[in-house]
């Protein structure tokens, strides 16, 4: 294990440095594992940063990056999401990427306000950790269908690989109108071919796995991140902004 993560260290550098070559950069930053390796990643490279958080005023992301924020001792910026704004912003995004799917518009929403607050402090470039659940097993559904074995595992890591990242597209068409580009170091080519065939046990321990991602958060430890974020669940961007139950609320109405 401590070879793996001696050298998953190193491409993770590497999808860094060969993503973005420009010194201030934001980062879309939760204070969840991923986020957080990211930016101490980026903080041991040089690069300026800037943690960048949007959120419902007391949603779990706006707290909790706070506090892990303050423990990376990193610059940290954060927005508070309007509900007097929000169903307007929701319809435009629905109308401009022309789908219905739930996790587009709330994920596009989500990165509408990155975009703004990275805008407002003169960020033009922003990484996001986007890549990780997908090729590290992050999502509940591969505890559904990691009894099937390698294939059942790999099928469902492909189809979330391509949906991530034709929707990443779409979220820097919304980027773009602030002037600021979305880049996703982990969702490179370079970084896929690295990551995608390591084995299964380094990602997932089964069905009963409600962690997952251990090499990541064994990543995470060793380079300094905080235990409360390595060790932490997941939860999704648009739950723990609150975006999703906004959302919900604004489509009954």
């Amino acid at each position: 294990m401590e070879n793996l993560v001696t050298n998953l260290h190193e491409q993770v550098k590497l999808a860094i440095k060969h993503t973005s070559n420009q010194h201030a950069v934001g980062i879309a930053f939760s204070g969840g594992v991923d986020s957080s390796l990211l930016a101490k990643v980026c903080s041991d490279l040089g690069y300026d940063i800037t943690l960048l958080t949007i959120g419902f005023a007391n949603s779990h992301d706006v707290e909790f990056s706070k506090k892990i924020a303050t423990l990376l001792n990193l610059r940290h910026v954060i927005s508070e999401i309007s509900k007097e704004s929000f169903q307007q912003v929701s319809n435009e995004i629905r109308d401009q990427i022309g789908t219905d799917n739930l996790s587009w518009n709330e994920n596009c929403i989500a990165f509408h306000y990155v975009s703004k607050l990275a805008a407002e402090n003169n960020i033009d470039t922003v990484l996001t950790s986007n890549g990780i659940d997908e090729l590290f097993c992050g999502y509940n559904a591969y505890r559904l269908v990691v009894e099937g074995g390698e294939r059942a595992v790999f099928d469902l890591m492909d189809s979330k690989l391509e949906n991530e990242i034709e929707m990443m597209k779409a979220i820097n068409m919304i980027s773009s109108k602030f002037g600021v580009k979305i880049l996703q170091p982990f969702l490179s080519e370079r970084f896929i071919d690295f990551a995608k065939p390591l084995p299964l046990a380094v990602k997932i321990k089964g069905r009963d796995d409600m962690l997952r991602k251990h090499a990541i958060r064994d990543l995470a430890l060793a380079v300094g991140v905080p235990s409360e974020s390595a060790l932490k669940r997941k939860k999704a961007l648009q739950y723990g902004s609150l975006i999703h139950k906004n959302l919900m609320a604004v489509r009954k109405t």
